[in-house]
């Protein structure tokens, strides 16, 4: 049986094939139209699995969900609209839901015009629509759990904010939902932009935080109230969004408390640093306060977090060790971008009653390029490049980063989620401080005090770091052992931690292999790994990992077997003058 979930007209725009209850395929439309959390349309990504090209025909689907009930929203907006009216009527204006549009109150038949337009289909299969926070919830279904409590907290679903679940087998039950404005997710994303930074930038704010000081602590805490009960809710008399949505989303008491917003051209001062810090630990009160009660009541020793909140990996980990919880997963495809997939496996578990046989260990099931699509986006370079073995391949990329070089690691399928985790990455060495600023003067080009994620061969992880689980999808950020920082110092955030990234041989091969070969050379299994991108959506092309390596100052980029060290000027030139019109 085949389940296509689909998500369109909201941010992450995408499409998971799941066949007998195994995810075939997964893509996030940003990557093929290279515009960041794209709303629109999966018209590209649609094109890659059903097109001319593609393995299997749309009339070969079962079933199309999506992670959205129209009766919710609906009703969840009229609710808000009719609720504190006149001033409410500013949510219907699109500008107040920027991560969404208007097609939303009506999905189904939006995408029933799409691929009606994209493939002439008139008989198509039909749609079922599942519930937002049910769609981030059954990602339970891969995780590596019999049973568990599930968390989801995120910006907003069809009439919640915050929900939780038990998981048991091939079912999942609702314990209790949040308000859709008492919403965690939703106050990280306004002050993040309060702060300076625009939409999806959450984890820079995180990031910053660790450079604050609890100077708003006590001012803060009147902004999230910890009720009884494990519940939370968020002090009205602060946040407007409840009637202008994103338009003004502060009342003036928060500017009373926090001062005026900052231009993004304006310097981070010690006073942004310590709004950062105050929402950051404020928001880690919260769902400690939140999880402690779930595990009160429920006693599960396994929890599960879904949702955009769960990308805040400094939070999962003082949930790990300020928790009871044993076991803490968070898949790669928490935000948005796994909602698709989500939806999918409610359906084939949770309503058609189907068992489960599939856990989630890697993150590939992206789109992958042959060798022919590889030496073609080559040669319209006019690069030179050298086709290696894998041993002779793995052995001259340590070697060059034991040298100190920064590597474009281009490799089979692409990950999905919003972390680059071995397969569309930059790779550099973690043994100098300087690296992190070299990586982001020459490639990144983004703020200072953002770190950069280590990978680490499981075996040796609980000899850096004070973590002992394994981490494949990179979403806590553990302490790195005080006597191995100064050998990875590159790798460590201003706090002592870093984001880690396991990696076993089974999961991937080859960057484990390469991470072996320079451990060999260096004697530290640890590498630093960035996103393959600069200031765009993670490549997904063979052209675009080229393109984004002429265009920064990378040392050298690998494309399969495909060694490149050549730097052209006038592919250089032809890059820039591509990429430049694109944008």
């Amino acid at each position: 049986m085949n389940i296509l979930g689909l998500v369109y007209t909201s941010h992450d725009a995408g499409l998971a094939l799941l066949t007998d209850g195994k995810p075939n395929i997964i893509l996030e439309e940003e990557r093929f139209n290279r515009i960041k959390h794209t709303l629109k349309y999966p018209r590209m990504a649609m094109d890659t699995v059903f097109g001319a090209g593609g393995t299997i025909n749309l009339s070969d689907v079962d079933v199309i969900t999506t992670p959205w009930n129209m009766e919710r929203i609906r009703r969840s907006l009229l609710g808000a609209v009719f609720g504190q009216m006149p001033a409410s009527l500013n949510l219907l204006r699109p500008e107040a839901h920027r991560t969404h549009t208007t097609g939303l109150l009506n999905v189904p038949l939006r995408l029933k015009l799409g691929m009606l337009s994209q493939f002439g289909l008139k008989k198509q299969p039909p749609i079922v629509q599942v519930g937002h926070h049910e769609s981030h919830a059954s990602v339970f279904f891969v995780s590596p759990f019999e049973e568990a409590t599930v968390l989801v907290a995120d910006g907003y679903g069809d009439d919640g904010a915050t929900s939780a679940w038990l998981g048991r087998g091939n079912k999942i039950e609702r314990q209790w939902s949040d308000p859709m404005f008492d919403s965690l997710g939703m106050l990280y994303t306004c002050v993040s932009e309060h702060l300076g930074f625009p939409f999806f930038q959450e984890g820079t704010v995180m990031a910053l935080a660790a450079m604050g000081g609890p100077a708003y602590k006590e001012k803060f805490k009147d902004l999230i109230h910890l009720l009884p009960g494990g519940r939370i809710q968020i002090n009205k008399s602060y946040i407007n969004y409840p009637t202008h949505g994103l338009i003004e989303p502060f009342k003036p008491k928060f500017y009373a408390a926090f001062g005026p917003r900052r231009k993004s051209s304006e310097p981070l001062t010690e006073h942004h640093h310590n709004i950062a810090w105050a929402l950051q630990h404020w928001t880690e009160e919260a769902l400690i306060h939140i999880t402690r009660e779930l595990y009160r009541v429920h006693k599960n020793k396994n929890l599960v977090i879904s949702g955009g909140v769960a990308l805040n990996c400094v939070a999962n980990g003082r949930i790990l060790r300020d928790t009871d919880f044993e076991r803490v997963w968070v898949p790669p495809v928490a935000s948005d971008t796994g909602v698709c997939f989500g939806s999918a496996l409610y359906h084939w578990h949770n309503t058609l009653g189907n068992n489960r046989g599939f856990e989630l260990t890697h993150a590939f099931y992206g789109k992958e390029y042959n060798d022919a699509e590889i030496v073609s986006a080559l040669g319209a370079a006019g690069l030179k490049y050298e086709r290696m073995e894998e041993d002779a391949l793995l052995k001259r990329v340590a070697k060059d980063l034991s040298e100190q070089k920064i590597v474009g690691w281009f490799q089979g399928r692409a990950e999905i989620g919003p972390r680059a985790l071995g397969n569309r990455s930059i790779l550099s060495s973690a043994t100098s401080n300087a690296m992190k600023d070299l990586i982001n003067a020459r490639i990144k080009h983004r703020e200072p005090f953002r770190p950069f994620a280590p990978v680490v061969l499981i075996e040796r992880l609980n000899e850096f770091f004070e973590y002992e689980h394994p981490d494949p999808f990179m979403t806590v950020a553990p302490k790195i052992r005080p006597d191995k920082i100064a050998l990875i110092p590159a790798a460590a955030h201003v706090d002592g931690t870093g984001r880690i990234q396991t990696i076993d041989r089974k999961a991937n091969p080859r960057y484990y292999g390469v991470i072996e070969e320079y451990a060999k050379i260096t004697g530290i299994p640890v590498l630093l790994n960035t996103s393959f991108n600069r200031q765009e959506p993670v490549v997904n092309a063979p052209a675009e990992a080229i393109s984004c390596y002429l265009r920064t100052d990378m040392d050298r980029v690998v494309l399969g077997n495909y060694y490149v060290f050549d730097r052209n000027p006038d592919a250089i030139k032809r890059a820039f003058e591509k990429f430049n019109k694109a944008a």
